[in-house]
């Protein structure tokens, strides 16, 4: 793919992501997700689009990973352990969390990534997966690399929520009911599926745009067949032979009565 044409894609006014232009955290992002798809086989561009469209909604745009609580206004990505912490201890006790039984966050196991891992059982899960020590350094969901491959690897083999993209046939699945709308590879019904749905389409075209799939055909040409090679005689050898039958008929003819 030509990444050059991707990005002017998606910088196009009617692009429907990202405005006319992108940062260079939007940037990086975004290549290290197409990254992460190479590496792990994942070739359908539909695929890759959602990918990069879930992520988007995820991300607040932002396509790095960041840490639960950071919202699409917030200039600071990556505030401190303490201020997440803080953050989401002040909403649980205005009652703003009501699903949260337990503070999961207050060792530590708060959302990080460009789509969140939460709680210690899913840092050990995609540490295993993946061969990272997310358990003992969860910060590693926000490195570029390690965060794209999360979000690869979750969303193609199934472990965020069970569903799959190849659960999912595209692009139809994309006007699908809330049961059966890839938005379900992420996360549960919350509103979001048409949101997603758009950023997806636009992301798709981008992918288009820039020629993904497609690349040289090399033409190798088989060896030109040798010509055959005829058995020669030098010019010396040429005029013996005809003088030697010259003088034969000579022979022939002076014998004659």
């Amino acid at each position: 793919m030509d990444r050059a044409k991707f990005f002017a894609g998606l910088r196009s006014r009617d692009s429907g992501v990202f405005g006319t232009s992108l940062s260079q955290a939007q940037v990086d992002g975004t290549e290290a997700i197409l990254d992460a798809c190479i590496r792990h086989n994942v070739t359908d561009p539909h695929h890759v689009a959602n990918v990069l469209a879930q992520v988007y909604h995820e991300t607040g745009a932002h396509m790095l990973g960041i840490k639960e609580t950071v919202m699409p206004g917030h200039k600071d990505k990556n505030p401190s352990d303490a201020v997440v912490k803080s953050r989401l201890e002040t909403a649980w006790k205005a009652g703003k969390l009501p699903w949260v039984k337990t503070p999961y966050w207050r060792d530590g196991a708060f959302g990080r990534g460009p789509i969140m891992l939460t709680h210690w059982s899913n840092y050990e899960k995609f540490a295993k997966r993946l061969g990272v020590p997310l358990r003992q350094k969860p910060e590693l969901a926000l490195d570029p690399k390690i965060g794209a491959d999360i979000a690869v690897v979750g969303m193609s083999e199934g472990m965020f929520t069970g569903r799959k993209l190849s659960d999912y046939q595209f692009p139809a699945a994309l006007d699908a009911i809330p049961a059966s709308n890839p938005r379900r590879i992420v996360n549960g019904h919350d509103g979001t599926d048409a949101r997603v749905a758009g950023y997806h389409r636009a992301l798709y075209r981008a992918l288009m745009a820039g020629g993904f799939g497609q690349s040289a055909v090399v033409i190798h040409r088989p060896p030109a067949d040798p010509q055959p090679t005829l058995p020669t005689e030098t010019p010396k050898q040429s005029i013996g032979w005809l003088r030697a039958l010259a003088n034969l008929i000579v022979a022939i003819f002076s014998k004659r009565p």
